[in-house]
């Protein structure tokens, strides 16, 4: 089994990155989505969360709030730390539940937004990194996701620097490409993770 590491800042196309890989075959463990799932409605997590923060992060229905807590978190590092050290715990359980079922010999991509800034390198045989310029990834948060300026560079400032994620990579994927050439990128980097798998297999 090889493990990777993919991350990317926010509005950087990761998750078309790892789209295109599990079209060739990886298999994709999304920190993401598992980090909603262990939020979800009667779950420990929501309930630490509410300890926390406070009910006026739940909506109508009782699930989180999720624009709520992110205007919290994003505008106030203490806080985001406190969050991270309720929600990352359980989503590293999880991961390594997910990691565990998967073929002995398959490449398993591990979609982590916050590699960098939580210092998890060395836990994948491999980083890459999907990377677009400042101004790229601003566009992008604003034209597609439609944040307004000044909340997508908060949620930029709070990610580690493009350097700082760079000097983790050991693939790095352009993104401030057209799609074509991105699939042709990635396609590269497929058959390298390939090799690797085969040869950590064969060790």
């Amino acid at each position: 089994m090889l493990k990777v590491g993919l991350t990317g800042g926010i509005g950087a196309g990761k998750s078309e990155v790892s789209r295109l890989l599990v079209g060739r075959g990886a298999v994709l463990i999304d920190a993401d989505r598992i980090a909603r799932e262990v939020v979800a409605q009667g779950t420990p997590g929501l309930a630490a969360v509410v300890e926390a923060f406070g009910p006026d992060v739940l909506t109508a229905d009782g699930s989180l709030d999720r624009p709520k807590l992110g205007a919290i978190v994003f505008a106030d590092p203490e806080r985001l730390a406190v969050l991270n050290s309720i929600v990352h715990p359980l989503v590293g359980a999880r991961s390594r539940e997910l990691e565990s079922a998967a073929a002995a010999d398959a490449v398993v991509v591990h979609d982590v937004p916050l590699l960098a800034e939580n210092g998890l390198a060395p836990l994948y045989d491999v980083v890459i990194v999907v990377d677009a310029a400042p101004e790229t990834q601003l566009d992008r948060l604003v034209r597609l996701r439609g944040m307004t300026e000044e909340d997508a560079r908060a949620r930029m400032a709070a990610q580690a620097t493009r350097e700082k994620r760079l000097e983790i990579a050991d693939i790095v994927v352009d993104n401030d490409v057209p799609l074509d050439a991105l699939e042709r990128r990635v396609e590269e980097v497929w058959v390298d993770l390939v090799g690797r798998a085969q040869r950590s297999g064969s060790n």
